[in-house]
């Protein structure tokens, strides 16, 4: 590794040197007394890192031949994992303490785990894109099973873990076809051995099992199985991460894979995207009706929110990739705020998932309601709401890209998904009231909710800037 190398990849190799000497710190410091300092210290690294990438503004750059990159898509997808990953560690931290979850260890393996996710967003060759993959998932295996005195933790973790080493197989098995019929693993190499627009049909196996892989990381249909009970059993603030910072990544990851090593043959995995994008949006819509446990009814909405992401990859343009990218970040916030009001769900100590439980809670919190009334209306996609400019951007790149069905499919499962996000509007407002909720909500969460509430009201004016970078981003890769 070379200086300039060395200099382009300072804030992975900076994360993970804290993430390691802070591991040496709480060991020998009697480890988790100084659980909160680390969970403080490294939220607000996440953020200084993210306001460093964001600021930079070097073109595209290269590292180790090519194997890592630094470019536009790279650095909005990294300002966009490094400030979702802080804000909820900073939402978790009353939670985790109140209930003994507030390991050293917990902050630590976060970190980690958002060095993967950097690495995922900067591959540019397969043995980096694994590399980065499996650091984020071999931390995040041990966080869904953090609650140690708990079944349904311990269960979640092994459910993951299982399923996530079958997708790691997949993933493993593409890359090699995709290697043995092109030569090379470097994304620059496989894109020149399609350059005809047609790919051998070892190429198009190894892509399809690579898809297959990544489909695991998105939660994309028929490749969900993992997602309802891992966000039900995993404590909730692993929950909210989950729903977060490794979506983004693994979007990022999907992009950068289809456009740089299979840029010549959009025509190939669009294909696929769309049939994986219909899939996810219908079956996340149907299944989540019948939820009432709000973590499992989340983990059907983010199945949803995949596939409507998906169709912006699906459109093969650079239209395609500036909606998702723009879907992805509206869709994070809005995730960020109702994981900061489900912490807060709780009768006498206990944790309430329960969407009974919310019965008349405008009528006891009528500002918080409000504000979950708006994150709910904009999760549905109603306008004027910022959901709603989400889910028609990916629409609109859809039709662009000549495939209005897809359109007309993603404006039919929005419709159809309403209702859940409704129901619970309705519940808070016109429901019976019964056993209130006594949970107290910290500042930290209760700033949370508000702000991203009112960011899907104000961001209707221009979408807070985030078009242009955006656009930029998606330049860079689709060029």
């Amino acid at each position: 590794m070379t200086s300039a190398d060395f200099n382009i990849m300072l804030p992975e190799i900076a994360l993970a040197i804290y993430a390691m000497i802070a591991l040496l710190v709480a060991v020998y410091t009697g480890k988790d007394k100084t659980a909160g300092m680390i969970l403080w210290i490294t939220a607000g690294i996440f953020v200084v890192l993210a306001f460093w990438i964001g600021v930079k503004d070097e073109g595209a750059r290269v590292a180790m031949d090519g194997m890592f990159r630094d470019d536009a898509f790279s650095r909005f997808s990294k300002v966009l994992i490094l400030l979702s990953a802080a804000a909820v560690l900073v939402m978790s931290q009353d939670y985790m303490a109140r209930r003994n979850l507030l390991r050293f260890e917990y902050p630590l393996l976060v970190a980690l785990a958002v060095v993967g996710m950097m690495v995922m967003v900067s591959a540019g060759d397969l043995i980096v894109l694994y590399m980065g993959l499996e650091l984020q998932s071999l931390a995040l295996y041990v966080v869904a099973s953090l609650r140690r005195d708990s079944v349904k933790s311990t269960e979640a973790g092994l459910k993951y873990f299982v399923l996530g080493a079958l997708s790691s197989g997949l993933l493993l098995y593409g890359a090699s076809l995709t290697y043995g019929f092109s030569g090379t693993t470097r994304f620059d190499g496989i894109i020149a051995a399609a350059t005809d627009e047609t790919l051998p049909i070892g190429l198009l196996f190894g892509l399809v099992f690579m898809i297959a892989g990544l489909a695991f990381k998105v939660s994309a249909v028929p490749f969900h199985m993992w997602t309802p009970d891992v966000y039900e059993g995993a404590p909730t603030p692993i929950t909210a991460f989950f729903a977060t910072a490794p979506k983004m990544a693994a979007m990022g990851l999907f992009a950068r894979l289809v456009h740089d090593a299979f840029g010549t043959v959009t025509g190939d995995w669009g294909q696929i995207l769309a049939f994986l994008a219909v899939a996810s949006m219908f079956l996340g819509s149907v299944a989540a009706i019948g939820q009432r446990d709000i973590k499992r009814l989340m983990a059907y909405s983010s199945i949803t929110h995949m596939g409507f992401a998906l169709i912006g990859l699906a459109s093969g343009t650079a239209l395609g990739v500036e909606a998702m990218l723009v879907y992805m970040a509206i869709y994070v916030t809005m995730n960020v705020g109702t994981f900061a009001f489900i912490l807060s769900m709780s009768r006498d100590g206990r944790v309430v998932t329960d969407i009974n439980a919310l019965n008349g809670y405008s009528k006891r919190e009528p500002l918080k309601a409000l504000a979950m009334l708006v994150l709910m209306f904009s999760l549905a996609g109603v306008p004027p709401l910022v959901g709603f400019f989400g889910k028609f951007y990916v629409l609109r790149a859809a039709v662009d890209a000549g495939m209005a069905w897809l359109a007309v499919a993603g404006v039919i499962a929005s419709v159809i998904g309403a209702f859940y996000y409704l129901r619970i509007v309705y519940y808070m407002y016109f429901g019976e009231e019964g056993e209130a909720l006594d949970g107290k909500m910290p500042a930290v969460q209760w700033a949370l909710l508000m702000v991203a509430s009112a960011v899907m009201v104000l961001g209707v004016v221009n979408l807070f800037g985030i078009e242009g970078p955006a656009a930029a981003a998606a330049a860079a890769l689709v060029n």
